[in-house]
Parts: structure tokens; sequence; C-alpha cells
């Protein structure tokens, strides 16, 4: 059974506008999550539904097999959330703000478990620090901190590396791994795609409150990724000859590439003819190299389509 189950939710406000559009989505337990989609498509009031902070209109929600409205308790206590916003008490200690979160979810006292988890974000020399006195980086840390403080199953992370340095960023990727082997499940929304392609499982994509895909974050880019073949020429050229109209190649580098995106599932990729091309047409190259398409080039493609 999957450990978060949303079943065909949707949330209107009292606007009229409608944020969840008969969402469907199951998350396995342990898995990593990447959760993308622009602004306004629906991300976080999908996660504030699952956690409990947003009702929704209609469907339904089970963390843990508990339903997050009929069982709200249950299903809160098996959820650790840490927001985009660092809204923390200016004038609270590390160590205690952290050990309070703890017995907010009717957990026992337990300071072994709170300095393990200080110390897990590099914390722990910092316990008896104020907030107002830490950087934007180390008060994100507070945060995920006081969201693991009570053992959660799942951890929502909402844009958890938003200005974070590139150090902080890398160490807390490390966090993220290190949970993932004790079995939390994790989902994360983040505008660094390149992050969810580096450590995401899956990929879901919303846009318009509708989930566009729920995938294999590998078997996505196998099943969607095009390749992008860049032709260096030894002599700039300003426009094309007739012989290559049906090839759909652009000028770059002000003229000096062409650039030939083909689908790495056709059966031909179109090169050998192409360059055979080229060189009837008198185009002289210099050299030659081809790139993967990212996640992020078959996240814009996905929501243009969409759009």
């Amino acid at each position: 059974m999957p450990i978060v189950s949303v079943q065909d939710v949707t949330k209107t406000y009292a606007t009229g506008f409608q944020a969840l559009k008969g969402v469907s989505l199951d998350i396995e337990e342990g898995e990593i999550l990447a959760l993308l989609g622009p602004n306004g498509a629906g991300k976080t009031t999908l996660i504030s539904s699952i956690c409990g902070i947003t009702r929704p209109s209609s469907g339904r929600i089970l963390v843990g097999g508990h339903d997050v409205v009929t069982d709200y308790r249950r299903a809160r206590k098996l959820i650790g959330l840490v927001p985009q916003e660092l809204n923390l008490e200016p004038f609270a200690p590390v160590g205690p703000a952290v050990a309070f979160s703890r017995g907010l979810f009717g957990m026992r006292r337990d300071p072994a478990k709170v300095e393990e988890v200080l110390r897990q974000l590099s914390l722990w020399d910092k316990r008896k620090n104020r907030m107002r006195e830490l950087s934007g980086g180390m008060k994100r840390r507070v945060l995920i901190a006081k969201a693991l403080a009570h053992e959660p199953r799942v951890l929502f992370l909402d844009e958890p590396t938003a200005g974070v340095d590139v150090e902080l960023r890398r160490d807390m990727w490390n966090v993220v791994a290190e949970l993932k082997k004790q079995g939390v499940t994790i989902i994360l929304t983040t505008h660094y795609i390149e992050e969810a392609e580096a450590i995401a499982d899956r990929i879901a994509v919303i846009n318009g409150g509708r989930i566009l895909l729920v995938e294999d974050k590998a078997r996505l880019m196998a099943q969607m990724g095009r390749k992008n073949l860049s032709v260096h020429l030894r002599e700039p050229v300003t426009e094309l000859p007739a012989c290559l109209d049906g090839y759909g190649l652009e000028i770059c580098n002000e003229g000096r590439t062409l650039s030939y995106s083909y689908d790495t599932k056709s059966d031909g990729t179109g090169i050998t003819r192409l360059l055979s091309d080229l060189h009837d047409a008198g185009l002289s190259m210099r050299d030659l190299d081809t790139r993967q398409s990212s996640l992020e080039d078959i996240f814009v493609d996905l929501v243009k389509e969409h759009a």
C-alpha cells in the first residue's frame, strides 16, 4: 500500500478559483518524488491538502492508511513539513525550539534524538544560538530539524534550498540521501530542476491543477528525451541552402553553429543523411558534438504542450 494516496482530489476556493482538478497520485514508501510545476500550478495547494493545512473540496487523501480529514491527528503525526518561508521565532534558541517541535506531536522528551537530528544537520554547535543570530542557510536547516524532530515517515520539502549557498545545498541533499536510506519518504518541490534530476526516483509534473505525468525519472528521460547535434562550421553562414530546409536546423553562434534535434526513440536519427547534404551544400564542418536533453527541457516542453 502506498504511504501517501491522493484520490481524485479537487480544491475550489471561495473566489471560484479551482486550484486542484481531480488530482490522483500514489507515493510509495521510501521513495524521493520531485513535484515540478510553474508558479500557480497547484504544488503548494496539493502539499497543503496532504498535510491537512487546506481541506480538499472533494476526493480523499490517505497517509499511512489514515484519512487526513477524518483521522487528522494520526495522519499528521506521520508527516514532517519544511515550508518555503523562514517563519522562526527570532529569540528562540535552536535546541529548545527543535525539542519543542517534537513535543507538539505528543512525543516524549528524547534529548538523544534531538541531538542526533541537530548533529545530522550540522547544527549541534549552534544549539544555544538564537534564531536571529543564524544565516539564512542555517535557518533553513533549523526548519528541517524541526520537521524531523518527531520522526516522521513522510517529509515534505517545499523549495528547501531557496536562497541557500552551493555548499549548504550539497550538504542538504546528503541529508536527504541519508533519510532515504532510513526509509523516510521525501516529496520535494524545487525550482532547481537539476537537483530533481540528480536525486529523485520519480518525477511528477503538475500544471493548471492537474497532474500531467508521474514517471520514473530514468524512464521519463529515455522515453521523452531528445538529443541535440551541434555542427560547428569552418565558415559562418547567414542563411541555409534550400537542400537543408527539411531538417529544422537552427543557426546559432552568429552563424558558426547549426543545431539539429532528433528523437532518441526513432529508428533513424537522420544524421548520416544530414552530414551528406551539408557536404553537398559546400558547408565545411570544423567539429560535432551531441547533448542529451535535460529534465528541464522535458519539463518546459510538457508545460508548453498543456498550456
